[in-house]
């Protein structure tokens, strides 16, 4: 696991590497266990996503391969993210290095939550995806990219899959628009002038 270096302001595309969690319905549960949310900080999780799982698995787990450390881009099935609504899965998933999800369908909490996040989750069929999977199970240390417009995924060897992102997101991603904390940065004059102009705050 990388030392996670955070988005912020407009996402275009990633590059990196793949990691593949195979499998339909993983629930938020699996993604980080109950036992770990009553954490004061999202701080750490990163160790711990997939807990369970890996426990089950020493060594074995897809996230504990030497060859996919320091990836970014991760790769699932359908209905991922699906259960409990907690935001610790998305969090947990950002502190071990993920910056994109690609699968077949997403839970929409989950969803929602990756994008607050600046963590888009591209969709594509069920043969896209499993074609995408088997070539990086042949391959799990190439270099890849991801774009956002178009929305693809393309290996270093010229492979290349079509992706979708819907409308909303991606227009919030590409303009910086899902990055709450620099949106209100990046108007601080505005909104001191605003703040300036109402009488409950200034005595009149």
């Amino acid at each position: 696991m990388t030392s996670p270096s955070f988005p912020m302001g407009p996402i275009t595309e990633l590059r990196g590497r793949a990691v593949v969690v195979a499998g339909d319905d993983i629930d938020t549960d699996r993604i980080i266990p109950a036992r770990f949310l009553k954490c004061v900080t999202f701080d750490g999780l990163g160790e711990q996503v997939f807990a369970d799982d890996r426990a089950e698995r020493p060594g074995e787990h897809p996230l504990d391969r030497p060859e996919v450390q320091g990836a970014s881009l991760l790769v699932v099935n359908r209905n991922f993210g699906c259960g409990s609504s907690r935001e610790h899965a998305p969090q947990a998933l950002m502190r071990w290095g993920i910056r994109a999800v690609v699968g077949e369908s997403f839970a929409e909490i989950f969803y929602g939550n990756c994008l607050a996040l600046g963590i888009p989750c591209f969709t594509a069929s069920h043969d896209t995806v499993l074609s995408l999977q088997s070539a990086l199970a042949a391959a799990p240390a190439q270099e890849l990219q991801v774009s956002l417009d178009p929305a693809a995924v393309e290996l270093s060897d010229g492979r290349r899959w079509d992706l979708e992102l819907q409308s909303g997101p991606r227009q919030m991603l590409l303009t910086g628009q899902w990055d709450a904390t620099s949106q209100l940065l990046a108007h601080g004059a505005e909104l001191e002038r605003t703040a300036r102009a109402l009488p409950y705050l200034n005595g009149f």
